[in-house]
């Protein structure tokens, strides 16, 4: 029988980790599951055989893809393997970003800065016939935090989703795999925290902290994204 994993690309920032646990028990939670296996990537803990998986999720990670780490090479060796064998994969923030990258497109820090709190996303007529995203209303709120984006989809990927700030929120490459730069596994809880550890550096480049606390909302639609990708990967 075919494995579900959670690769394990990093940890969130220890405050926010105390208080609601890390990256992976997110992740478990919105697919349904008490607990999904893990393998940790960022620890150098060994990859599964793509042929061995049901299906796999790419974490989130304070890391920056463009540092191009030891383990992210190893892990975007994987991920060409994974596509190739038509593996479903959800890459998630970095995990979308290195899924990107992996596939021949471009990743770097945003020249406006972190996109952070709960913001509108738009499906593109692609995302709209997208098995997976064309079940989100065309408009729907998602939570974000991030520094890094991807500035070019690879050649061959399906442009899914975006917005004013983030023109690249979802792509496809291949029959089923999925980057999204939104966090589907986090609530509204988390996306405060979040702010909450950021707020002394966005005060600095004049971010309006207060506006940005008082927009966080539940993003229900978003969420459920990761139930929909466990389930597409156990029906396939």
């Amino acid at each position: 029988m075919k494995s579900f994993v959670i690769i394990k690309t990093g940890s969130t920032l220890l405050p926010i980790r105390q208080r609601f646990g890390d990256f992976e028990d997110w992740m478990s939670e919105g697919c349904g599951l008490s607990g999904a296996p893990v393998i940790d990537a960022a620890g150098g803990e060994a990859l599964p055989l793509p042929e061995t998986l049901s299906g796999a999720i790419i974490t989130g990670s304070p890391a920056m893809v463009t540092d191009r780490a030891g383990w992210m090479q190893s892990l975007a060796v994987w991920v060409r393997e994974a596509v190739s064998e038509a593996v479903p994969l959800l890459g998630v923030c970095f995990g979308h970003q290195l899924l990107a990258q992996a596939m021949g497109g471009h990743v770097d820090y945003h020249p406006q800065g972190r996109e952070i709190g709960t913001v509108a996303i738009e499906l593109t007529e692609e995302g709209k016939r997208d098995p997976l995203l064309g079940h989100l209303p065309d408009r729907f709120t998602a939570h974000v935090t991030h520094a890094q984006s991807v500035m070019r989809l690879p050649a061959s990927a399906l442009h899914l989703a975006g917005n004013a700030y983030e023109a690249h929120q979802a792509f496809r490459v291949g029959e089923c795999a999925w980057g999204v730069q939104f966090h589907p596994e986090f609530t509204a809880e988390i996306m405060h925290g979040y702010v909450a550890e950021h707020a002394a550096a966005l005060h600095e480049h004049g971010r309006d902290v207060a506006a940005l606390k008082a927009a966080i909302a539940d993003t229900e639609a978003a969420n459920a994204l990761l139930k929909r990708f466990y389930g597409y990967c156990t029906e396939r």
